[in-house]
């Protein structure tokens, strides 16, 4: 190890313990017979392999042969295990809630918990894998257990959003292991057969001798399978109702979590395009992609009634923006699409905690039946309010300073798209302005302040 931190035990290794951690977590509460313990075990396993993800900063892994942690992965570890440990913490009263009014049973419950590190142990894998070919496993794992969870409530919607989420996930997982295959068979040539010619570290450093051709190709059928778990328009049919149908701590982890990582997982194979100087450029596909996109979810936004499915539509256009960003790369592009997408996963997240508890309060999903929140429910409306100013680009939040990066670099080298990407963050702006005054200060509408009933947890 390097960069031994004095108090931890030199056998300790952080990687495994971002891994194991949520896995052997996700076996004890599959078998946990005592539901009531499970929201805290849940917490419990988040905030340790939170607090291993933190230590990969000081104390990098050596000597792994299937697993790597650099410079590039290290913030969507810790972004991934930080968001989880909040969802985790969310979940806690909101599933309880779930339990008390009778949507979920106890069962429901140690699935959904043991799920849950499940989906937190494939995604840590995707992100520290240093093998295409295990990306691609724990990418599709973490898509499998995402799935089970949207169809939690057993409900005909549920079950045919999840439904919805498997069938076109797996066209995109197929999608991306076509590619995946192509791109070894580009490597194989220099590198040789066998695992090797698997390993991204071994590809990236021979990336300049393989045939161009075969990358090509790889990179559009990866652009298009990775595409559909980044929910790039034309191929997001799925997330919108996994949104609305799944429980909201599922759809902080699908809009914060897993989008980064399948996004991850596609600019490791536009790295490799960038080190064969004969290959196509991935940016002018990713542009256009990118400003689809943003452009489709922003008139989208203006049609939708289901709050969840409305912020689902943010999510569409905000991964448009990050795919744009990195599409212009540069490194103010660059730096930018990274800002973006700590920004939206962070933001996202916090306002999909809010939704679920305004959901849970007024009884819908429907916006026209949740005003006047914020004279009923100062506190939930006023964070909605902020949540979206965020979320939107205003000054002073973080979105704000990567759409500004965005717009000035795209400015600079592109006018014509500068002018297309602000209508559609302008189109945007306009309709998560006219929802937020109808929820935060329209007219009120459903339960006004009530005492809350005794949780379930104590």
């Amino acid at each position: 190890m390097t960069g031994m931190i004095p108090f931890v035990p030199s056998w300790f290794d952080p990687v495994s313990a971002v891994l194991l951690v949520p896995l052997g977590a996700s076996a004890i509460l599959a078998l946990l017979p005592f539901y009531r313990l499970s929201s805290g075990l849940n917490m419990l396993a988040s905030f340790i392999a939170l607090a291993s993800a933190a230590m990969l900063l000081v104390q990098r892994p050596t000597g792994h042969v299937y697993l790597m942690v650099d410079d590039f992965n290290i913030v969507f570890i810790l972004l991934n295990n930080f968001v989880s440990f909040t969802t985790s913490a969310f979940s806690a009263s909101y599933i309880a809630h779930e339990l008390e009014i009778g949507r979920l049973t106890p069962r429901n419950l140690r699935f959904y918990h043991a799920m849950f590190q499940l989906m937190l142990f494939g995604m840590n894998l995707a992100l520290v894998a240093n093998n295409i070919g295990l990306m691609w496993v724990a990418v599709e794992l973490a898509t499998l257990t995402t799935v089970l969870m949207v169809g939690i409530y057993r409900t005909a919607e549920a079950l045919e959003a999840a439904w919805k989420y498997f069938i076109l996930g797996s066209v995109g997982i197929a999608l991306a292991l076509f590619g995946t295959i192509l791109v070894y068979l580009a490597a194989r040539p220099v590198i040789g057969e066998g695992l090797d010619a698997m390993v991204w570290t071994t590809l990236i450093e021979h990336a300049r001798g393989f045939d161009p051709s075969l990358l090509n190709i790889a990179f559009v059928f990866l652009l298009l399978g990775y595409g559909t778990k980044v929910g790039l328009a034309p191929l997001h049919a799925w997330l919108p109702d996994a949104h609305a149908e799944g429980p909201t701590p599922i759809s902080a982890v699908l809009s914060g979590l897993l989008l980064n990582v399948a996004l991850y997982a596609l600019l490791r194979f536009k790295m490799l395009l960038a080190a064969n100087p004969a290959a196509i450029a991935p940016g002018p596909l990713m542009i256009a992609l990118g400003l689809l996109s943003l452009i489709f979810a922003a008139f989208m936004l203006y049609r939708r009634r289901d709050i969840k499915r409305f912020f689902a539509y943010s999510s569409i256009e905000h991964m448009g923006i990050i795919v744009f960003a990195f599409g212009m790369a540069g490194p103010f592009g660059n730096l930018a699409g990274l800002l973006q997408m700590t920004m939206h996963s962070l933001t996202k997240s916090a306002i999909f905690f809010t939704v679920g508890h305004v959901a849970q309060i007024k009884g819908t999903q429907r916006i026209a039946d949740m005003g006047g929140l914020t004279t009923t429910h100062p506190v939930l409306g006023w964070l909605l309010v902020a949540g979206v100013a965020a979320i939107a680009g205003l000054p002073p939040f973080g979105v704000f300073t990567s759409e500004f990066l965005i717009v000035t670099t795209t400015f600079a080298r592109e006018p014509l798209l500068a002018v297309l990407f602000i209508f559609g963050l302008l189109l945007s702006f306009g309709a998560l302005l006219m929802r937020v005054t109808d929820v935060a200060f329209g007219e009120v509408k459903g339960p006004g302040p009530a005492r809350r009933t005794r949780p379930i947890y104590r």
